[in-house]
């Protein structure tokens, strides 16, 4: 038995250790036709996509407009509900804010106000209001900032039917 442990023993010191292979490695990347068909297609789907994703802010404008109108028109309500009138047309929605002077004179005005603060259309102009006759009227001028108008460039007013 000892001498079958030697001959192991001797076979094992005579093995070699196994080669490992070097893979050479080459550069890889991107060839420049490859580069271009991906340019090549980004142009193509932008064209296509861009035209309609463009008319987009112009409709969250308007969006946001009516919201605005139709808060302030919520808040000219109870106004009228506290005040038993609409703000005049001269004490405008200033009136929402800060307590008006003038006639009619407020008999019940909310000390807080009706809204925090008066935010301008999202074309950055002033809502414009009027009230006659115990009816009131806000109004966006749209896009082009001009009365009357076709498309985004309309009028927006709590009168309008939705």
């Amino acid at each position: 038995m000892g001498e079958q442990r030697e001959s192991v023993q001797a076979g094992l010191t005579g093995l070699q250790k196994p080669r490992i292979r070097q893979v050479r490695r080459t550069q890889s990347g991107f060839t420049l036709i490859e580069i271009m068909v991906v340019v090549a297609i980004i142009a193509i789907l932008g064209a296509t996509v861009v035209p309609l994703i463009m008319d987009r802010p112009n409709e969250a404008r308007v969006v946001r407009a009516k919201n605005d109108i139709a808060s302030y028109s919520s808040a000219l309500e109870l106004y009228r509900l506290d005040n038993f009138n609409y703000p005049s047309t001269d004490q405008g929605l200033e009136a929402l804010v800060t307590k008006p002077s003038g006639d009619p004179e407020p008999a019940n005005w909310n000390g807080s106000g009706y809204v925090k603060k008066l935010s301008k259309d999202p074309w950055g102009r002033d809502y414009l209001y009027q009230s006659e006759d115990g009816q009131f009227e806000i109004v966006s001028l749209g896009n082009d900032g001009a009365e009357g108008g076709e498309g985004f460039d309309a009028d927006i007013s709590n009168l309008d039917a939705n």
